[in-house]
């Protein structure tokens, strides 16, 4: 497992598996993309995401954005 302090070895795109307060390094890389925006957040930066949707966001604004869109559906 890999928490956030942990820097990954491999350039490019990260795949992640998002758990409740960390999240588990699949396939190395150094950036994951938010879900609503498509800018790449790297992994020392991500502070947001979602867990029942698997999904990262940039910012507080771009969660808020995916929470008011889906209603809150998983």
């Amino acid at each position: 497992m890999m928490n956030r302090l942990e820097t990954p070895r491999a350039e490019g795109e990260a795949r992640v598996r998002y758990l409740d307060a960390d999240y588990q390094l699949l396939s190395p890389g150094t950036f994951v993309r938010c879900a609503v925006t498509g800018q790449s957040i790297p992994l020392d930066e991500l502070k947001y995401w979602s867990v029942s949707r698997q999904e990262a966001y940039a910012d507080a604004h771009a969660a808020l954005a995916r929470y008011r869109e889906t209603g809150n559906q998983a």
